[in-house]
């Protein structure tokens, strides 16, 4: 394995299927304008509530992604 570094970042993802879902959102969307996309953590979730029932998922993420190498 080589030695990389690593640049980390939050965002924070969202769905009105599952926390799943938005953890899934988060990061397709999070691959469209970085790269190296290598890890996430979550961090966070939460979710709405309407008459009793869940109706949205919010789900914090950390992702993780190397540095392009130099030269």
């Amino acid at each position: 394995m080589s030695d990389h570094t690593y640049r980390v970042t939050e965002i924070v993802g969202s769905s009105h299927e599952s926390c799943d879902q938005a953890i899934r959102n988060a990061v397709s969307r999070a691959s469209q304008t970085l790269r190296n996309l290598d890890w996430f953590e979550v961090t966070q979730m939460r979710g709405h509530i309407e008459n009793g029932e869940i109706r949205h998922y919010q789900v914090g993420l950390k992702v993780g992604f190397r540095l392009d190498e130099e030269g």
